[in-house]
């Protein structure tokens, strides 16, 4: 079976996959809080977010809590439109499988 072209190459990675579903059913969850979810190192986190940043999927905000440095991350519009479009084609590709049998 060909390659659907539906399904989005940014996130056929299935790291920057659960990223944005994680970020999905919250709004600007912390870095720490993404990180541990998802079972990364600070510098593999921080790397996937600035692949999707560049994507235009996830919006990142820099700021401080008392004197500390946080970031947060939030699943901009055009994010929720990839991973949407994405999982439908996955859908799709699964029905398609499915029917197959």
């Amino acid at each position: 079976m060909a390659a659907d072209p539906k399904l989005d190459p940014a996130l056929l990675d299935p790291t920057r996959l659960g990223i944005l579903a994680l970020l999905a059913g919250s709004e600007w969850a912390e870095f720490a809080f993404v990180r541990d979810a998802m079972d990364l190192s600070d510098s593999a986190l921080s790397k996937r977010i600035s692949n999707l940043s560049d994507a235009g999927y996830v919006e990142v905000r820099k700021g401080y809590v008392g004197k500390r440095p946080r970031t947060w991350i939030n699943l901009s519009a055009a994010g929720r439109a990839a991973l949407s479009g994405h999982i439908a084609a996955l859908r799709e590709i699964a029905a398609r499988v499915d029917g197959a049998d």
